[in-house]
């Protein structure tokens, strides 16, 4: 069982560490997970690594990454839930979930929490989100979170213009 530097109800959030790759290959190999998030609709295997090595490095620099969530009951890992640094002084939160825990309610709770910590550890930074414009289930998480529509931004993974929102 992993250490969790903080839960929700159903939920423990880790730090990714580079020993890692087989729980980046679960969430980020499989194909409706990257659907939304990669330009060919599938990570390669170097692509992986790469995005697990951006996660430890933006853990070491700057406090914070997707951190890789976890069932507390189970230990089975979700997904990823977290923050980047967007711009001079916001935040971006994300989350990417594997699809057999899609529909509980877990992107919401995972991203409540994100949210109550980024207050607590970064306060009056702005808390920026933004999807895939056909993801419409991560458009309905964000508004349950309650975040309003901010702008379009291309976003170069995809190579299209992800609706943006900001948290009100």
């Amino acid at each position: 069982m992993r250490n969790f530097f903080m839960k929700s109800a159903r939920l423990g959030f880790s730090v990714w560490e580079p020993a890692d790759i087989e729980l980046a290959r679960l969430l980020w190999g499989d194909p409706a997970v990257s659907k939304y998030i990669c330009a060919t609709g599938a990570f390669t295997p170097h692509e992986i690594e790469k995005r697990l090595s951006t996660e430890v490095a933006n853990g070491n620099a700057v406090h914070m990454q997707y951190w890789p969530i976890f069932l507390t009951s189970t230990g089975d890992l979700v997904g990823c839930c977290g923050l980047r640094p967007k711009g001079e002084d916001g935040l971006e939160l994300g989350f990417h979930l594997r699809p057999c825990y899609w529909g509980m309610g877990l992107a919401t709770e995972a991203g409540t929490a994100v949210i109550n910590y980024a207050k607590t550890n970064f306060p009056g930074r702005p808390i920026f989100a933004g999807h895939h414009p056909q993801n419409k289930a991560s458009s309905h998480v964000l508004e349950k979170l309650g975040f309003s529509f901010f702008d379009a931004e291309f976003y170069p993974p995809t190579g299209l213009m992800h609706p943006t929102y900001i948290l009100r």
